[in-house]
């Protein structure tokens, strides 16, 4: 295919030079009005209540998250709150978007940072785990504290490298005209099809932990230990924010799956109920049952005595279930 040159941009051939200037000044520059017969990269124009609303939500878990962080100095808070940055920032790239809906670079900011997004948030999933073990013993998982955070979260890494280097060759393709962009978008599945997996195998490591514990608990004679109530609500607010990740995931896969101009990528609707609302009570859950509120003492009790007690087995705490430990 040859080309000719008009302001620096290679021009296809059987494309009228004004119209495709036009076409890429149009992708540069901030048009407020949709053009008949020319559909923005989403396939619709964003909503603006919907994108100031989103960030207004994850500002408030930026907020509150950043507080726990420096209040408690838990990785848990400041994963959560590194994830509610990215979803912010994609959402302010889609209120951009709302204002200025051909804009290519609003559409790659907002594509590029809410695919990985929920990847930290996982990942906070994966060390709050970790920090159970650590309290009720290593006899509670098949594997130890440190090889959760190892093993799951370099598969975040793993995952989020493919999403990344999917996204950009989606877009590199994007710009060009007639561009083939189903490797890219095939490559971004991958990943997320990658992260499926790897959260499917924490969840069943998870349900191992829990059997382990009433396992333990019931073999006891005076009949206690197990889960506290803080440990309770700490393992409910883990398994709502992983099924909000999880079923995010899914529609994910399918929606990229469809390619770039399939039915639920290009009907905002879907975006919001099975994305964004998904993704703010995944990290919102974890401002109200917090776990460096609810195992604060736990955890003061383990870097205090050392970390000898993960390899002993359990901990000792205190009768009163307000502790947060286990009871002996």
């Amino acid at each position: 295919m040859s080309s000719n040159n008009t302001s620096g941009s290679d021009i296809p051939d059987g494309i009228n030079p004004d119209l495709w200037t036009a076409w890429m000044e149009l992708r540069k520059e901030c048009y407020p009005d949709l053009i008949e017969g020319v559909n923005p990269s989403y396939g619709y124009r964003p909503t603006l209540g919907a994108g100031i609303a989103f960030d207004v939500l994850f500002g408030i878990c930026v907020i509150g998250h950043l507080i726990q962080l420096i209040r408690f100095r838990q990785w848990t808070s400041g994963l959560m709150m590194v994830g509610a940055i990215t979803e912010a920032i994609g959402w302010a790239g889609r209120t951009w978007s709302a204002k200025c809906p051909y804009n290519n670079d609003a559409f790659l900011m907002q594509i590029t940072t809410l695919i990985i997004a929920p990847t930290f948030f996982a990942a906070a999933l994966y060390v709050l785990l970790g920090m159970l073990i650590r309290i009720l013993g290593r006899q509670t998982s098949v594997l130890s504290a440190k090889w959760y955070a190892i093993i799951f979260c370099s598969c975040d890494v793993i995952s989020l490298v493919i999403q990344a280097i999917g996204g950009g060759m989606a877009s590199s393709e994007s710009n060009k005209e007639g561009g083939d962009t189903k490797p890219g978008t095939h490559t971004m599945v991958a990943g997320i099809v990658f992260q499926l997996f790897t959260m499917t195998v924490f969840a069943v490591l998870v349900l191992d932990f829990l059997r382990r514990v009433y396992a333990l608990a019931k073999g006891r004679r005076d009949g206690r230990g197990g889960l506290t109530r803080n440990m309770k609500l700490t393992v409910l607010a883990l398994f709502v924010s992983f099924v909000m990740i999880y079923i995010r995931s899914v529609y994910r896969t399918v929606e990229l799956a469809e390619g770039w101009s399939g039915y639920l990528i290009t009907h905002e609707g879907y975006f919001i109920g099975l994305d964004a609302t998904l993704m703010v009570i995944s990290a919102g859950i974890f401002l109200v049952l917090d776990p460096a509120v609810l195992l604060r003492h736990e955890m003061i009790k383990l870097t205090t005595n050392g970390s000898g007690k993960e390899e002993q087995g359990t901990t000792t705490g205190n009768d009163s279930e307000g502790q947060g430990g286990v009871r002996e």
